[in-house]
């Protein structure tokens, strides 16, 4: 994608995302397009003592699908959906 007068050029290598609602391209855009919500009950940790006790979490994703084992151990989960 090239900018009106922009000197610079930016190259798409990739598209996908990681929701409540899947990952990657395909499952997300279905699950939109079927009325689907990504928000549940909080199954992570204990949320007894907050008032909220429903969130959109990520369900399904392999961080092995995408790095190897050891740089998977080096990151947080947040760090792993970002790659």
């Amino acid at each position: 994608m090239v900018l009106p007068h922009s000197p610079r050029r930016v190259v798409i290598t990739g598209v996908g995302m990681v929701t409540p609602l899947g990952t990657g391209s395909y499952a997300p855009w279905e699950a939109i397009l079927r009325g689907e919500s990504g928000v549940g009950p909080i199954t992570r940790f204990d949320a007894s003592r907050l008032k909220t006790r429903f969130a959109g979490e990520v369900d399904g994703f392999q961080a092995s699908d995408y790095m190897d084992r050891g740089d998977e151990r080096k990151m947080d989960l947040f760090i792993q959906y970002g790659l």
